[in-house]
Parts: structure tokens; sequence; C-alpha cells
């Protein structure tokens, strides 16, 4: 039977906006964006985000530009149980937070990405102001990508789109049991859906 995935992406729900994690010892981390990159990290030591906008709080949000998913302790033990081998789990501490929360990483880049039934594709141009993304994906609307290329992950991102973070169906419906998501899943499997 084909699984099915989902990109979780920032729902259009009022929520809080937390900015860039940080060291919680002060500065920047050198590469603010390692959470969106899609490898295993080295530990990166205690981690602080600020609340910039208040809103309303969510049990899954996306922070900062980069956006790094940081999620409640409940959240962050749907993806511990269901994606163990696919994810590290950093805490993070929420200013003005008592609740734990983590920074959830996929910890895999897959090649699964299925350019012939996305809808539209636009790659960055060979001169590009960023020489390195070149070949990459610059956005790509009605994203596909092929389950049987998944290597049987739950949690992922596509190699040269690693702006999606992609998730199984089990994951999807776990994150809804939990509930309070800042998130939405759009799927990434089977045929087009059309309003």
């Amino acid at each position: 039977m084909e699984r099915h995935y989902y990109w979780v992406s920032i729902a259009d729900v009022p929520q809080w906006y937390i900015t860039t994690p940080v060291p919680a010892s002060g500065g920047k981390f050198e590469e603010p964006w390692m959470f969106g990159e899609g490898h295993s990290l080295s530990d990166p030591g205690p981690i602080k985000a600020r609340v910039r906008n208040p809103g309303q709080k969510r049990a899954f949000v996306f922070a900062g530009i980069e956006r790094t998913p940081i999620v409640s302790e409940a959240v962050a033990n749907v993806f511990k149980t269901l994606a163990p081998d696919d994810i590290q789990a950093f805490p993070v501490t929420v200013e003005g937070e008592s609740e734990r929360y983590f920074i959830i990483n996929a910890a895999k880049t897959i090649d699964c990405l299925d350019e012939a039934k996305c809808r539209e594709v636009q790659h960055y141009a060979e001169d590009d102001p960023f020489p390195e993304s070149a070949g990459q994906y610059r956005w790509i609307n009605g994203l596909r990508i092929d389950p049987a290329k998944t290597e049987g992950v739950s949690v992922l991102r596509p190699r040269k789109f690693k702006t999606a973070f992609i998730v199984s169906e089990e994951i999807k419906d776990a994150l809804e049991q939990v509930g309070n998501p800042g998130v939405s899943f759009e799927p990434v499997t089977g045929p087009h859906e059309y309003h």
C-alpha cells in the first residue's frame, strides 16, 4: 500500500511569532539555518528563543526566517515515538514560558521529488546571486514526492528543496490528535485536489 506524505507549513491562523533560536549563552549560531538543512547535527548545547509577537501560543510553529520547527513537549513526543531515527529533538527555552519546547531537526534529506507531477517548478538560474543554489528549486507549487523513493522514513526534507518539512500520514494524524497546531498539512502524494 502506498504511503501518504504531507508538507507541514505555517498555517493561516492567529499564532505567536518566535525568533530564530540562538545559543543560551548569547550570540548567534554560525549557521542559524542549520535546523532546516535536513541532516544530523552535533548537540548545539543549550538553546533559547524569544517571543517577538505574543499572538496565540501554538503546539507547533516555525520560528524565525529560517523556519525552525519549534514544538511543545507533547508534539516532540510524537516525533520521538513515531520517527526516532528520522529526527533530532533539541530542548529550547522559549522566553517567558515555563513549558518545555523542542526544536525538531529533520535529520534526513532524500531525493524523492516527483517533478513531473508538481504543478509548477521554478529553478534557481545559473546566474542567480547565490551560485550555491544553482540547480536547486527556487519554489514549487503543488509539490509532489514519490513515496517509493522515501526509503521508508517518516520525516524528511527533499533534496534540492529543503524548504519543505515533510511528514508521513501517521505523523500527521498523531500531530492532529495533540491539537492546537500553528501549522497546516498539504498532501504531497496522490492526485492534486482542485477546488
